[in-house]
């Protein structure tokens, strides 16, 4: 509306609305368009129902079952699963005589988890406690009335297992497929929930799996070049933690590690040398101003400050300087000036040690 960015809805809000609609059907016959899913918080979201496999149950030996389909529609935030279809299988056995329980299971395309520190325990699917609460609220919503019997609701994503090599999935030991997430069941466009969500969980892995220091990386390039740098270290240790400098080091001081590495180009070093809590270009650019008094402490030629007063950006400064042997000296200088930075957005908890590289790859 009005120009601004279109929000979505989450694969667990997906999974929800198909299973609320698949429980309908088998309870009442009818096959809505579009029914209202119970969000996390409080509320509901109006969700269109793609289609219903009505035949699929008794091509099984199963009449009291049903396939619904959903389309994950992530909004304008860039979402790898934006496009696929979400599946709930929904099967009702009538005759259970407890109270109504609902069961959840992950099919196709649902990773499931094969390392400790996810927030599901080993062996199974990859659904979040938020998505899994919903999911059962949705069912029994549409179950209302019924006092007795078991609903049995099956998570497909179809083309999860491709979807999720373009994730961190596979290092966080998630394998098969992707995961059911949503905290909030509404995706809101470039929210930055589900990168620190990501964040948090690198970190719960590699403290499960005992490594001692993880190491951040502002993204793949700079992953890459410390991995090639240091071939043993596990991939479990880094964790993308692009442009969430503050953030990082609180959530690595919570959970009890008493050191880190960056592992960071130029731009970013130069970014968290100036203690910003978040280091995006848009929000917070580089202090050009800042980074000549810099360069004139560590020793550079003082005819370059005006040069690096005008330049566009912090690749353009390293080029001004590569010639002047006071370079490695600003590199050391602007490193200690961000570990204290790190150390400063922790309360000291943790420590940061620093890998820093030029673009392509070399060490600074």
């Amino acid at each position: 509306m009005g120009g601004g960015l279109r929000t979505g809805r989450t694969t667990g809000t997906c999974a929800a609305a198909a299973a609320m609609a698949g429980t309908r059907f088998l309870l009442t016959g009818e096959t809505p368009e579009v029914v209202d899913a119970p969000l996390p918080p409080g509320g509901t979201l109006a969700v269109p129902i793609e289609r219903y496999e009505r035949d699929f149950g008794r091509q099984n030996g199963d009449r009291d079952s049903v396939r619904v389909t959903v389309i994950k529609d992530g909004g304008d935030d860039p979402d790898a699963t934006h496009g696929c279809e979400v599946r709930a299988v929904v099967r009702l056995d009538r005759d259970a005589d407890t109270p109504l329980a609902v069961t959840l299971d992950g099919g196709e395309g649902v990773g499931r988890a094969t390392l400790p520190g996810l927030p599901v325990p080993v062996g199974q699917a990859a659904i979040n406690p938020e998505p899994r609460k919903q999911i059962e609220r949705a069912v029994r919503l549409a179950a209302e009335g019924l006092a007795a019997g078991r609903v049995d609701v099956v998570i497909e994503i179809p083309e999860g297992e491709t979807i999720a090599l373009k994730t961190l999935n596979p290092r966080l030991g998630i394998l098969g497929g992707i995961s059911i997430l949503g905290t909030q069941g509404i995706v809101k466009p470039y929210s930055h929930a589900s990168w620190k969500a990501t964040i948090e969980e690198g970190l719960d892995v590699a403290r499960a799996m005992g490594l001692p220091e993880p190491v951040f990386t502002t993204g793949r390039r700079s992953e890459r070049f410390y991995l090639e740098a240091h071939p043993d270290m596990p991939e479990q240790a880094l964790i993308q933690a692009a442009d969430f400098f503050a953030f990082a080091m609180r959530a690595a001081a919570d959970r009890g590690f008493e050191r880190v590495t960056w592992a960071v180009f130029f731009g970013k070093l130069v970014k968290q040398a100036q203690g910003v809590e978040y280091t995006h270009a848009r929000t917070h650019p580089v202090d050009f101003g800042l980074l000549a008094e810099r360069c004139l402490e560590a020793g550079a030629d003082p005819a370059l400050a005006p040069a690096v007063c005008s330049a566009n950006t912090a690749i353009q400064v390293l080029d001004l300087l590569k010639d002047d042997p006071a370079r490695p000296a600003l590199v050391r200088l602007l490193a200690d000036r961000a570990a204290r930075a790190a150390g400063g957005h922790c309360a000291g908890r943790c420590r940061a040690t620093y890998a820093v590289f030029d673009f392509d790859g070399h060490p600074l």
